[in-house]
């Protein structure tokens, strides 16, 4: 367990690649948050509101409307987590052992 009068945490903390770190990642996090929550209760509200649009069939099938706006939905959730997972697995984790190797010089 670390203690936060470690000289190495302090290193870290004192590291502007760190401070640079956390504003990127924090910064990318929330901008994914905010697009999913307009995302999904975009969906939830058209299902709220406009169900009529939602109800349209495509074609003569019994398949609405609905159906692949829900499916784009789960997309996207896929999408932006990749997008996420991407960016960590590069650019986070490379910044995060350059963190690592200034502190424990």
């Amino acid at each position: 367990m670390s203690d936060m009068n470690d000289p190495v945490v302090a290193r870290i903390e004192a590291n502007p690649k760190y401070q640079a770190l956390k504003r990127k990642r924090n910064g990318f996090g929330w901008l994914l948050t905010i697009l999913m929550l307009i995302v999904y209760y975009g969906f939830v509200g058209l299902i709220a509101f406009d169900k009529e649009l939602l109800a349209k069939p495509l074609g003569e099938g019994v398949t609405t409307l609905g159906i692949p706006i829900a499916f784009g939905v789960i997309v996207f959730t896929i999408v932006i987590t990749g997008l996420y997972v991407r960016r960590a697995n590069g650019e986070y984790d490379r910044l995060t052992a350059e963190i690592l190797e200034d502190a424990t010089r």
